[in-house]
């Protein structure tokens, strides 16, 4: 054990030693990796924890560079992929963590393979449906995950431990309908951000060193701004389709709703197959289409008032929509 690096940490006496030595021999995927992921990541490599798995699907923008603490200003001229920005800071950070950036999309055929063998999940995503598909993975696999959101000054974590605790569709059967506040149409501040990745990093070393009885065993709110808190016990629910009934919708790929991005005017298109896309000759074939920018990672084409960034799995961000009839016609329409 490095004694110097990690010694504040390990005088911290519910850590100490044993814990230090838990926590190096530990493993957890980071599920998105904006303002929540950033900061989850980034706490997790300097406290020394052994592996780190970063899942992404989103490239890095200037508007990011407020709340995303992991990226620079550099990043979003290059449209680095965030996994990517994110692998080479985080191994500047701490050399004897073994990082590793995955850019993809979450979904319910690589769910499984993306977070087996971890020991524990951060939900950094942005979407209930990515979150319902996580709740589902973990319970599925009995692996504890700490569900994370934040708009505006608004933050609110719960700790899911499968089989023990209530898990995120006993809170929340159903996706919330209706006009709500995103990042959108609220915005928000890095603090609040700040905030719940912090609560779920410490709910997250609590079960990496086993002091399992010390987690908090609510769902906990918070909105900075006004200063109100709220912390509610959640108890399991025995009639919840997920954990009551054993009926994994999102993970066995019957729930496949358009996912609309947070935090910009734009759409997610996912083939209904998977396919490999060679960017050197897509690039070739739109140049007389519109204007194209690339990099090894990704593609940026730019027609009209949308602008479209397809990445190697066939994936495209539809920018200048939130129809998702549109964007699958502007998909078709380039990408075929």
């Amino acid at each position: 054990m490095d004694t110097q690096k990690y010694s504040r940490q390990v005088l911290f006496s519910p850590i100490g030693e044993a814990g230090q030595r838990k926590l190096q021999t530990s493993k957890v995927v980071v599920v998105g990796c904006g303002a929540l992921g950033s900061a989850q990541a980034s706490t997790l490599v300097r406290a020394g924890v052994g592996a780190i798995r970063v899942v992404d699907r989103d490239y890095v923008e200037e508007s990011n560079l407020q709340r995303q603490s992991l990226f620079d200003e550099t990043d979003a001229a290059q449209r680095l992929p965030k996994a990517v920005a994110a692998e080479r800071r985080l191994k500047r950070l701490n050399a004897d963590v073994d990082v590793e950036g995955v850019v993809t999309d979450l979904g319910w055929r690589n769910a499984r393979e993306l977070v087996a063998g971890f020991d524990l999940i951060l939900d950094g995503t942005d979407n209930f449906e990515a979150r319902y598909l996580l709740n589902d993975v973990a319970v599925k696999l009995g692996c504890p995950w700490v569900y994370g959101a934040v708009v505006g000054s608004y933050g609110v974590t719960l700790t899911v431990m499968p089989g023990r605790t209530a898990c995120l569709a006993c809170l929340l059967p159903e996706p919330p309908r209706g006009l709500i506040d995103t990042c959108d149409t609220a915005g928000v501040i890095a603090p609040a951000a700040a905030w719940v990745a912090a609560a779920q990093v410490t709910e997250a070393m609590k079960i990496l060193i086993g002091r399992e009885d010390e987690l908090r065993g609510t769902l906990l709110a918070w909105d900075i701004w006004k200063n109100r808190i709220q912390d509610v016990r959640v108890a399991p629910n025995p009639a919840c389709r997920v954990c009551g009934m054993g009926e994994f919708v999102y993970l066995d790929g019957r729930a496949q709703p358009q996912i609309n991005c947070c935090g910009r005017n734009s759409v997610q298109v996912i083939p209904h197959e998977p396919r490999r896309l060679d960017l050197d000759r897509l690039r070739r074939v739109l140049e007389s289409q519109g204007a194209v920018r690339a990099n090894a990672y990704l593609l940026q084409f730019t027609r009209e008032a949308y602008e479209i960034t397809v990445f190697p799995d066939g994936r495209a961000m539809i920018k200048g929509t939130q129809d998702a009839a549109v964007a699958r016609s502007l998909y078709a329409r380039y990408l075929g």
